[in-house]
């Protein structure tokens, strides 16, 4: 049952404008947002709501926006919320985006940038040649796009909007939540369920067409504070115990064909050591932790801290400490006890015409840290690839079909 006749115009423009806004954050800052410049695509995310004509539109001390579609139904239904990021990777630049548009997609390489060697190649893309004729949009290989997520909020404003002016389809209470600091981890640090107000949510910030992921990684973050002696060099011997040699020691001991990013797809979790800073006094290293199950969490922890206790024994004049933060924890096991939230999504996507794939998501998002507040949240395609690079790439007919697959969704929560 596909509703082939869903519009929704102004989308590609609408995509532009948020693009073209630079909402990277990131992982040094403490502030919350972490860049500022979040900000202005929040505000102007308000200012559309309000022009839409939501309730409730708010844009919150901590930068979150919120709003409320009423339903138009006599009957009591619940109230579902509609959630994006709008902040960017802090891995490549959001700065000055240049969407290109590429008609007619023909199947081959699309070379963004011959200088600098950006290509997005079909061979590392194979899923490309199912758009061909299709209308691709990347950025010019300077930058990354900013599909992920602003063209999940784009497919969110223009469901809204299709609801607005189609009074006629079928709605429950709808509630908004655009986020800063998704990328970093931090999405959900200044919000509430009880801010919330929604009985379910949905996260619109998956890849590619047709895809509802219902797993994540369960995720730790290791802490490694190595403390040395710090001597003059010219007067150092049996004295200095240098804290960034010792740091170096205990990375080189994680394995190089195994349990790490690199060498690891699918179900396998890893250990990745992301970042190293500074001197010969002191020394800091943190690591990721990723695995599915959490007792996988626990045997990769327990792996790194058996080797710093034995560095630590070869330079008992130094001080290590093992330190673990947890970050976050599959959603399935949230999911898996609210079966329904599921069941409508699988079935909005084939109201959609399109065949359903559950997935699951080497990584993580707000909604898997949303379901452990009580509030159960799958994620739904953008129609995105390639995230966080400049080869990032959307077909402007699959974001179209996300926003098809909202309005269904709806639909179905009022039955």
């Amino acid at each position: 049952m596909s509703n082939s006749q869903m519009e929704f115009p102004g989308m590609l423009e609408r995509f532009f404008s948020y693009v073209k806004i630079d909402t990277q954050s990131s992982e040094e800052s403490t502030s919350f947002p972490s860049t500022d410049k979040q900000l202005n695509l929040l505000n102007k995310l308000k200012e559309e709501l309000e022009a839409m004509g939501l309730e409730e539109v708010t844009v919150t001390k901590w930068g979150y926006v919120l709003a409320t579609l009423k339903t138009n139904q006599a009957k009591e239904v619940p109230t579902i919320a509609l959630i994006g990021h709008v902040d960017t990777s802090p891995d490549v630049s959001g700065e000055n985006v240049n969407p290109r548009v590429h008609e007619n997609y023909d199947g081959k390489d699309i070379v963004l940038s011959k200088d600098n060697g950006v290509v997005i190649k079909v061979e590392d893309n194979p899923h490309l040649k199912e758009k061909i004729g299709k209308t691709i949009i990347t950025a010019d290989g300077s930058t990354l796009l900013g599909a992920d997520d602003k063209a999940g909020i784009t497919e969110i404003m223009c469901a809204l909007k299709y609801l607005i002016d189609h009074p006629d389809a079928p709605r429950p209470n709808i509630r908004i939540l655009f986020t800063p600091d998704e990328e970093v981890g931090r999405g959900t640090e200044h919000i509430t369920v009880e801010d919330i107000k929604a009985d379910y949510g949905y996260t619109v910030d998956g890849e590619k067409l047709g895809e509802i992921e219902d797993e994540t990684f369960c995720a730790d973050t290791v802490e490694i504070h190595i403390t040395g002696v710090n001597v003059h060099p010219g007067y150092a011997k049996n004295k200095l115990v240098n804290a960034v040699k010792i740091g170096t020691e205990i990375i080189d001991q994680f394995p190089k064909d195994r349990m790490s990013p690199e060498t690891t797809e699918k179900r396998e979790g890893y250990i990745h050591p992301h970042h190293f800073s500074g001197g010969s006094e002191k020394a800091v290293i943190k690591i990721l932790i990723r695995d599915f199950e959490e007792q996988g969490l626990k045997e990769k922890e327990g792996f790194i801290k058996n080797i710093v206790g034995l560095v630590a024994d070869r330079y008992p004049k130094a001080k290590i400490e093992f330190k673990v933060i947890e970050s976050y924890r599959n959603m399935k096991l949230v999911l898996d006890k609210h079966t329904e939230v599921l069941e409508k999504a699988v079935k909005a996507v084939e109201m959609s015409g399109l065949k359903p794939a559950k997935n699951i998501i080497r990584g993580g998002t707000d909604g898997a840290r949303l379901g452990y507040m009580g509030l159960p949240t799958p994620n739904i395609f953008t129609g995105g690839s390639n995230f966080h690079s400049r080869q990032e790439w959307i077909a402007f007919e699959d974001m179209q079909k996300a926003s098809e697959v909202i309005v269904n969704l709806m639909k179905l929560w009022t039955e």
